[in-house]
């Protein structure tokens, strides 16, 4: 295998520790790294310094935030009654895509997997029901739970664990609709996805 000089050879590792960054992936990065010019180099360096100085964790909603609470618990114009449950950062920001969930999220950043050894102690559920309580939440009383996790054996479970302790509460708990996704062929669709499709089918 040809070997590269010492500091690269540290830079295609640390790459290569990233999420879905493989061998050739992690070389071609850094070999980006060494072309680009010394001025773009110290922005990235500045901008990965700065998202882990300033960015830290909405104390209400665990969302990433630069102030506390985030811009979603402190507006006053958002539903606190409803909160919807995901499980990354990232998820939060495809339900606001939608433009149309107008409530508060509450982030888990990750989902039960006995496989990985995750635990409902290594989500951050902790600080979900305190949020269940007027007094926690802006005055207002929660009415619903939407349960956004995943679709995915991991997710379906954080769901089921997460019904079962809000459930004896008396709180309206749902989870969010799975099946055919809109613009697909039914000939490519998998069954697990064509049974969801049905079960959650609707009236029109």
């Amino acid at each position: 295998m040809l070997e590269y000089a010492e500091p690269v050879t540290k830079l295609i590792d640390e790459f290569k520790r990233l999420p879905s960054i493989g061998q050739k992936s992690a070389q071609r990065l850094a070999f980006h790294i060494m072309r680009m010019p010394e001025a773009e180099v110290e922005r990235l360096v500045l901008a990965m310094r700065e998202v882990k100085q300033r960015i830290i964790l909405c104390s209400v909603c665990n969302n990433h935030t630069e102030l506390d609470p985030c811009r979603f618990c402190s507006s006053p114009t958002r539903d606190h009654g409803v909160i919807c449950v995901v499980e990354e950062p990232h998820s939060l920001v495809a339900v606001e895509k939608t433009r149309s969930f107008k409530g508060v999220y509450h982030v888990l950043h990750g989902s039960l997997s006995p496989i990985r050894h995750i635990g409902p102690s290594d989500l951050h559920l902790a600080n979900l029901l305190p949020r269940l309580k007027p007094e926690n939440n802006e005055g207002v009383q929660v009415t619903e739970i939407i349960l956004a996790t995943n679709p995915t054996t991991e997710g379906e479970a954080t769901a089921n664990y997460i019904g079962r302790l809000l459930k004896p509460l008396g709180l309206r708990v749902t989870r969010i609709a799975m099946g055919m996704p809109v613009g697909s062929d039914l000939e490519y669709v998998d069954e697990v996805t064509m049974d969801k499709s049905l079960a959650n089918r609707h009236e029109i």
